[in-house]
Protein backbone atom coordinates (compact mmCIF):
# COMPACT_ATOMS: atom_id res chain seq x y z
CA UNK A 1 0.00 0.00 0.00
CA UNK A 2 1.68 3.07 -1.02
CA UNK A 3 0.93 6.39 1.70
CA UNK A 4 0.41 9.77 0.12
CA UNK A 5 3.80 11.09 1.19
CA UNK A 6 6.74 9.18 3.33
CA UNK A 7 6.38 12.81 5.35
CA UNK A 8 3.01 11.37 6.40
CA UNK A 9 4.47 9.42 9.14
CA UNK A 10 7.43 11.95 10.42
CA UNK A 11 6.66 14.76 12.63
CA UNK A 12 3.98 17.35 11.98
CA UNK A 13 5.79 20.35 11.73
CA UNK A 14 4.21 24.32 9.72
CA UNK A 15 4.83 23.70 6.25
CA UNK A 16 6.46 26.36 3.80
CA UNK A 17 6.22 26.28 -0.21
CA UNK A 18 8.90 24.96 -2.21
CA UNK A 19 9.29 25.76 -6.07
CA UNK A 20 11.51 24.94 -8.72
CA UNK A 21 12.36 26.84 -12.37
CA UNK A 22 12.64 23.14 -13.86
CA UNK A 23 9.20 21.22 -12.67
CA UNK A 24 6.00 22.13 -11.13
CA UNK A 25 4.49 19.93 -8.01
CA UNK A 26 3.15 16.32 -9.61
CA UNK A 27 4.77 16.87 -12.98
CA UNK A 28 7.52 14.95 -14.64
CA UNK A 29 10.93 15.20 -14.10
CA UNK A 30 13.01 16.49 -17.30
CA UNK A 31 15.63 13.66 -18.41
CA UNK A 32 18.92 15.09 -17.06
CA UNK A 33 17.54 15.07 -13.55
CA UNK A 34 18.02 11.21 -14.42
CA UNK A 35 20.91 8.97 -13.67
CA UNK A 36 23.53 7.72 -15.89
CA UNK A 37 24.10 5.42 -13.25
CA UNK A 38 20.95 3.82 -13.88
CA UNK A 39 21.14 4.44 -17.69
CA UNK A 40 18.05 6.80 -17.90
CA UNK A 41 17.53 8.19 -21.14
CA UNK A 42 19.33 11.60 -21.03
CA UNK A 43 20.32 11.18 -17.53
CA UNK A 44 22.82 13.58 -16.15
CA UNK A 45 22.86 13.46 -12.24
CA UNK A 46 21.69 17.49 -12.20
CA UNK A 47 19.83 18.80 -9.30
CA UNK A 48 16.88 20.55 -10.30
CA UNK A 49 16.88 24.37 -9.47
CA UNK A 50 14.75 24.41 -6.03
CA UNK A 51 13.61 27.25 -4.07
CA UNK A 52 11.86 27.67 -0.76
CA UNK A 53 10.61 30.15 2.19
CA UNK A 54 9.96 32.07 3.97
CA UNK A 55 11.51 29.46 6.36
CA UNK A 56 10.07 29.52 10.42
CA UNK A 57 11.46 32.07 12.59
CA UNK A 58 14.56 30.90 14.32
CA UNK A 59 15.12 28.66 11.45
CA UNK A 60 19.32 28.13 11.94
CA UNK A 61 20.07 25.50 9.43
CA UNK A 62 18.53 23.84 6.51
CA UNK A 63 18.94 20.56 4.92
CA UNK A 64 17.61 19.13 1.88
CA UNK A 65 16.61 15.62 1.00
CA UNK A 66 15.48 13.72 -2.12
CA UNK A 67 13.54 10.54 -1.58
CA UNK A 68 11.68 7.87 -3.87
CA UNK A 69 9.74 5.79 -1.83
CA UNK A 70 7.95 4.05 -4.70
CA UNK A 71 11.60 2.08 -5.07
CA UNK A 72 11.41 -1.31 -5.45
CA UNK A 73 12.96 -2.19 -1.79
CA UNK A 74 11.32 -2.24 1.56
CA UNK A 75 13.18 0.83 2.47
CA UNK A 76 12.70 2.95 -0.37
CA UNK A 77 15.51 4.95 -2.34
CA UNK A 78 17.46 8.06 -0.77
CA UNK A 79 18.66 9.84 -3.89
CA UNK A 80 20.18 13.08 -1.96
CA UNK A 81 21.26 14.26 1.21
CA UNK A 82 22.57 17.33 1.77
CA UNK A 83 23.07 19.09 5.28
CA UNK A 84 23.59 22.49 7.26
CA UNK A 85 22.80 25.23 4.50
CA UNK A 86 23.04 28.84 5.75
CA UNK A 87 20.14 29.82 6.71
CA UNK A 88 19.49 32.46 5.13
CA UNK A 89 19.58 30.43 1.84
CA UNK A 90 16.64 30.65 0.16
CA UNK A 91 17.55 28.54 -3.54
CA UNK A 92 19.76 26.12 -4.78
CA UNK A 93 20.81 26.64 -8.77
CA UNK A 94 20.76 23.66 -10.45
CA UNK A 95 23.13 21.25 -10.90
CA UNK A 96 24.70 22.22 -7.12
CA UNK A 97 24.06 18.29 -6.53
CA UNK A 98 27.33 17.30 -8.16
CA UNK A 99 29.67 17.85 -4.84
CA UNK A 100 30.52 20.47 -1.86
CA UNK A 101 32.52 22.70 -3.83
CA UNK A 102 29.42 25.20 -4.97
CA UNK A 103 27.53 24.55 -1.65
CA UNK A 104 27.70 27.76 0.75
CA UNK A 105 29.49 28.05 4.27
CA UNK A 106 29.81 24.30 5.46
CA UNK A 107 26.92 22.79 4.02
CA UNK A 108 28.32 19.27 2.97
CA UNK A 109 26.59 16.21 1.31
CA UNK A 110 26.05 13.09 2.71
CA UNK A 111 26.32 9.72 1.04
CA UNK A 112 22.75 8.73 -1.18
CA UNK A 113 21.99 4.78 -1.56
CA UNK A 114 24.89 3.97 -3.15
CA UNK A 115 27.56 5.36 -1.53
CA UNK A 116 28.39 9.00 -3.16
CA UNK A 117 28.30 11.94 -1.78
CA UNK A 118 26.34 14.01 -4.53
CA UNK A 119 23.02 13.98 -5.88
CA UNK A 120 22.04 10.96 -7.56
CA UNK A 121 19.34 11.39 -10.56
CA UNK A 122 15.56 9.16 -10.46
CA UNK A 123 16.08 5.60 -12.18
CA UNK A 124 13.12 3.92 -11.75
CA UNK A 125 13.55 0.02 -12.75
CA UNK A 126 11.47 -1.32 -15.86
CA UNK A 127 8.35 -2.95 -14.48
CA UNK A 128 8.07 -0.70 -11.81
CA UNK A 129 5.87 2.56 -12.43
CA UNK A 130 5.41 5.48 -11.15
CA UNK A 131 8.00 6.51 -8.68
CA UNK A 132 7.05 9.57 -6.74
CA UNK A 133 10.48 11.61 -5.95
CA UNK A 134 9.95 13.78 -2.92
CA UNK A 135 12.19 16.78 -2.74
CA UNK A 136 12.34 18.49 1.10
CA UNK A 137 13.38 21.46 2.40
CA UNK A 138 14.08 20.90 6.55
CA UNK A 139 14.52 24.02 8.74
CA UNK A 140 16.77 23.68 11.67
CA UNK A 141 16.93 24.73 15.39
CA UNK A 142 20.33 23.71 15.00
CA UNK A 143 23.47 25.88 13.68
CA UNK A 144 24.87 22.34 12.58
CA UNK A 145 23.34 18.57 11.98
CA UNK A 146 27.05 17.87 13.21
CA UNK A 147 25.57 19.14 16.66
CA UNK A 148 23.35 16.14 16.45
CA UNK A 149 26.27 13.59 15.78
CA UNK A 150 25.55 13.85 11.84
CA UNK A 151 29.09 13.74 9.81
CA UNK A 152 30.03 13.49 6.03
CA UNK A 153 29.49 9.87 6.63
CA UNK A 154 25.45 9.55 7.76
CA UNK A 155 23.05 8.10 5.29
CA UNK A 156 19.94 10.60 4.28
CA UNK A 157 17.72 8.48 6.63
CA UNK A 158 19.91 8.73 9.52
CA UNK A 159 19.83 12.70 9.12
CA UNK A 160 16.26 12.38 8.46
CA UNK A 161 16.17 10.48 11.70
CA UNK A 162 18.81 12.48 14.03
CA UNK A 163 16.50 16.16 12.40
CA UNK A 164 13.49 14.59 14.23
CA UNK A 165 12.68 17.08 17.49
CA UNK A 166 15.01 19.74 15.82
CA UNK A 167 12.53 20.82 12.47
CA UNK A 168 10.84 24.41 12.83
CA UNK A 169 9.51 23.81 9.24
CA UNK A 170 9.32 21.25 5.85
CA UNK A 171 8.36 22.27 2.36
CA UNK A 172 8.16 19.13 -0.15
CA UNK A 173 8.17 19.25 -3.62
CA UNK A 174 7.08 16.04 -5.83
CA UNK A 175 7.79 15.17 -8.68
CA UNK A 176 7.44 11.83 -10.86
CA UNK A 177 8.94 9.37 -13.43
CA UNK A 178 9.01 6.07 -15.14
CA UNK A 179 10.79 3.86 -17.16
CA UNK A 180 7.40 2.64 -18.10
CA UNK A 181 5.88 5.79 -20.16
Amino acid sequence: MRVSSPYDTSENVPSFAVASSEFKAGERLAPEHGSAIFEVPGGREISPQLSWGPVPEGTKSISVTMFDPDAPIPSGFWHWGLADLPADTTELPAGVGLGDDALPGSAFHVPNEIGMHQYVGFGPPPGTGRHRYFFAVHALDVESVRDLGVTPDTTPAVLHFMMRGHELGRGVLQGWASADE
